[in-house]
């Protein structure tokens, strides 16, 4: 990480810990063996250690060893996920159901089985971010066939209620499937006694390496299939082809023991600092809001929206010293305002004014004062320069 630049985008990627890194070396040169090779020790000794991260994951989310299938990332386990149920529960029905601010890896799979006829209910959420219980449980059709509701959101770090949504899937006998990228690591991500049947997560989100991810798949009560998205050899008990990334399998493995063990106190740590982040720049800001600060939300997560303060222009007044961003990583590229936030009754232009912080492991109270102190300064340059503030200031209704 460069010298004296404050990162505060963890929820788009994490840095590796040191000690994933330390676990990974060796599986690049002194262990090359493929997992699937059987015929000498290399590949046996790269199938174990497979096999070992595979049970780090497992215990870190209370499931099966056998339910974990290594993927590339969170995008392909939603993916199989969505499509792989879709394929294979074809017969009893083609309706599934989603939320409007899921992640772009959710909602793109979602259109793509819409083309290929099926048919999709889009959840409401409420200005918190939250889904209606009820209208999910009016929703569920005689052909729904998956619910897909993720964990907690990336942009608002908000908690959906994953434990009443379970109880609704079941029932009415309809798969559910979460996309916890954002949580697992960070919170409690039990998917058995949850009533959750699918879920995805991705290693670069807790601190393991990037292009390494899982989908947990339900082997009892009930047994849950999916059609395989990849063909070329039937690996990971034919749900993934494709040779396993050893060392990136080996890193999540480490990454999830470590938040195993890390996860209480950092909790504890980063709400403390997030919480003193969001009093500061409130009490000290006029028309300021913290969007679904009324909900249960992951510690490390802040979306705050500064009136009169365009995003891009206030990380511009950053000079490029503090990671920040306005939204999801993936959909930077957009020049349309957050999803999530219009979803939630934000109004566009107040939408175009938010950035979301996510702090981390390695983020220390001194940087938290130094991210105040910047964007204290940086509203109040742009709100000099705004027209629309100084409607607001004279008392102009601009809402």
């Amino acid at each position: 990480m460069q010298p004296n630049l404050i990162y505060l985008d963890y929820n788009a990627t994490t840095p590796c810990d040191p000690a994933v890194v330390d676990s990974m070396l060796p599986w690049f040169y002194q262990n090359p063996g493929n997992a699937a090779s059987k015929s000498h020790p290399f590949g046996w000794k790269a199938k174990e250690a497979v096999d070992q991260a595979r049970n780090q994951l497992a215990s870190l989310l209370q499931v099966d060893d056998a339910e974990i299938v290594f993927t590339s990332g969170a995008t392909e386990s939603d993916n199989l996920a969505l499509k792989g149920v879709f394929e294979m529960y074809g017969r009893k029905g083609k309706h599934i159901i989603t939320v409007k601010t899921e992640h772009k890896a959710v909602l793109d799979p979602a259109d793509h089985i819409e083309k290929r006829g099926g048919t999709v209910t889009y959840l409401n959420v409420n200005s918190q971010g939250l889904i209606d219980l009820n209208e999910l449980e009016n929703a569920i059709r005689p052909d729904t066939v998956l619910v897909s509701v993720m964990w907690a959101n990336n942009e608002t770090g908000v908690i959906q209620p994953v434990k009443e949504i379970g109880a609704i899937c079941d029932k009415h006998g309809v798969l559910f499937f979460s996309d916890a990228t954002q949580a697992v690591g960070k919170i409690p991500v039990h998917p058995r006694e949850s009533g959750v049947h699918l879920l995805a997560c991705s290693a670069h989100k807790m601190y393991g390496p990037k292009g390494v991810g899982a989908l947990y798949v339900r082997k009892r009560q009930p047994r849950v299939k999916v059609t395989a998205q990849l063909d070329g050899g039937g690996h990971e008990n034919d749900m993934r082809s494709g040779t396993l990334n050893v060392p990136g399998i080996v890193g999540f493995g480490k990454a999830a023991e470590l938040s195993a063990t890390l996860m209480d106190a950092e909790f504890q740590k980063l709400e403390s600092l997030r919480n003193h982040l969001e009093t500061q720049l409130c009490e000290k800001l006029e028309e300021v809001w913290v969007n679904g600060r009324e909900a249960p939300r992951l510690a490390h997560t802040s979306n705050i929206t500064f009136r009169a303060a365009d995003a891009e222009a206030l990380i511009n007044t950053f000079n490029q010293q503090i990671a920040v961003s306005t939204g999801s990583a993936c959909s930077s590229a957009s020049l349309e305002p957050s999803h999530v936030l219009l979803a939630m009754g934000v109004a566009e232009d107040k939408a175009r004014s938010t950035l979301r912080f996510s702090l981390g492991r390695f983020t220390t109270s001194t940087e938290i004062e130094q991210v105040i102190e910047a964007v204290l300064k940086g509203v109040s340059k742009l709100r000099e320069l705004s027209p629309l503030w100084m409607l607001f200031k004279e008392g102009v209704d601009l809402d």
